[in-house]
């Protein structure tokens, strides 16, 4: 322990400890089974080793709680306490992510830990983790810490090591920075009460969508052994709620909130199952966020499936966009899809294939539309459908007074207008305005097909059509508003 300690003290400043952190450090001798092998390398090299093993852990968002620094310690999270960078994959870097170990008990399909692996295993000790996030936050590298683990001898031992390095970190090191901990299910609630008022945030991935996909891929793990620490996690949250709404200086039980995470890709699920999981955890557990990640094909396993086009990337993307129309936009996962249409289009976002299949409701008058009804508008956010609604109180909008006010007009001209007319003259047709949003190379207003001067609608046509025929050229005048009516 003491060989480890000179090796922190050379690589980061120097920074010397004082007389109690060398008796607690002293004191602080665990005992890792031997196939950890925590004392045959360095802390950088345990460092290379379990950040690597912890990309796959998706939660790194912004805090989510303010928290003033007391005076008497080390950072905090006023203003949102996480500045945002990111890595060439996408991956927030803000934080120190890191696992307190990759040696796990558990025998994962889709896992690179799991048990049967052939990897290189180490573990971080609680001081190895308190001065590490002590001297990166010094350097100015990290604004907090992103602690998982695998599973050493059991749960409750792993948590109780956890416990034992966030609770130096918070009192003896005086951290007051942001902490997000993952709950290992099947912990002592107790301990995960004792977790629970030293961070800010907490995580319990529920890995998969359906139990069944549980079953095959994580025979380890149920969905009743995943859901015990996360109502236990929500019912502490409401009731620290509770008595700091009593007394003001009661403590605080994971002020952030708590997240969870699931694999995409993975097991055979639909879209539309994903979103209505994800609906009910936000409704049943009061989560903050559901984190989706595309299964990546780390072991080779007749389990896993084949991925010829690699991680499912785009299907992540539509699910996050998909994510924050039930979070901010008031939609239903039954609205945006169903049993009949169980995936999204990959091609449009979820907002514009929703009111794609909706074009009854549209043109919008922008001008009289309730304020609901404008976030179901492609091109028009929560912050553009406020300010819409303050600003026609002094009188009509026009084109040019949604621009300034940030309204993407180039997908929600197909979907309003103002004071009865429509930005260009464009049909309320499904196959027509499909085209011309996907048609990112035209950067002109979009142009009607014509034959023969007149207008069609975007169809694929066969040899024996009349496009002459009714029904398929509109009127002329093109198309009424609909809230002009």
């Amino acid at each position: 322990m003491k060989n480890t300690l000179d090796k922190i003290e050379r690589m980061f400043y120097d920074v010397s400890m004082s007389t109690e952190k060398k008796e607690l450090a002293e004191k602080n001798t665990v005992k890792y089974p031997a196939a950890v092998g925590t004392g045959q390398l360095s802390v950088m090299e345990k460092l290379r080793i379990l950040t690597d093993a912890a990309k796959y852990d998706v939660a790194c968002t912004s805090s989510g709680v303010e928290r003033k620094g007391s005076g008497k310690g080390m950072g905090n999270t006023k203003f949102a306490g996480i500045c945002h960078s990111f890595s060439a994959d996408g991956r927030c870097i803000s934080l120190l992510k890191i696992l307190f170990t990759n040696y796990c008990i558990y025998d994962c399909r889709y896992c690179i830990n799991r048990k049967s692996n052939d990897v290189e295993r180490t573990a971080f000790t609680p001081e190895e983790i308190c001065e590490l996030t002590m001297n990166f936050y010094k350097r100015n590298y990290i604004e907090g810490l992103f602690l998982s683990s695998g599973i050493i001898r059991d749960p409750s031992y792993t948590m109780e090591l956890i416990c034992t390095a966030i609770s130096r970190l918070r009192r003896v090191y005086r951290f007051e920075g942001y902490i997000h901990v993952k709950a290992i299910p099947g912990a002592d609630p107790e301990i995960i009460y004792r977790l629970g008022l030293l961070v800010d945030r907490m995580s319990v991935n529920l890995e998969l969508p359906t139990a069944e996909g549980l079953r095959n891929l994580a025979p380890n793990k149920n969905r009743s052994m995943i859901l015990k620490p996360m109502r236990q996690i929500q019912n502490g949250i409401v009731n620290s709620r509770e008595e700091v709404a009593i007394y003001r200086n009661a403590p605080q039980f994971v002020p952030a909130g708590q997240s969870t995470q699931m694999i995409v890709g993975a097991t055979p699920e639909n879209d539309y199952q994903i979103v209505s999981v994800a609906e009910a955890l936000y409704q049943k557990f009061g989560l903050k966020r559901v984190f989706y990640s595309a299964f990546v094909r780390v072991n080779e396993d007749r389990m896993l499936p084949a991925l010829p086009g690699g991680p499912p990337l785009l299907r992540e993307h539509r699910l996050y966009q998909a994510d924050f129309l039930l979070r901010y936009y008031g939609f239903g996962a039954g609205e945006l899809l169903s049993e009949d249409r169980p995936n999204f289009n990959v091609l449009l976002d979820p907002k514009c294939d929703w009111a794609l299949r909706h074009l009854e409701l549209f043109p919008m008058e922008v001008n009289r539309a309730p304020y609901e009804m404008l976030l179901r508008v492609p091109g028009i956010g929560v912050k553009s459908a406020k300010r819409i609604v303050k600003g026609r109180r002094l009188g009509n909008l026009q084109f040019d007074d949604l621009k300034k006010i940030g309204v993407v007009l180039k997908r929600a001209l197909y979907f309003i207008c103002c004071n009865g007319k429509m930005m260009y003259r464009t049909k309320i047709d499904e196959d027509y305005i499909t085209r011309n949003l996907l048609d990112t190379e035209n950067k002109r207003p979009p142009q009607p097909d014509l034959i023969d001067g007149r207008e069609v609608t975007y169809r694929q046509l066969s040899l024996f059509d009349d496009v002459t025929a009714a029904g398929m050229v509109p009127p002329p005048g093109g198309q009424i508003c609909a809230g002009a009516r």
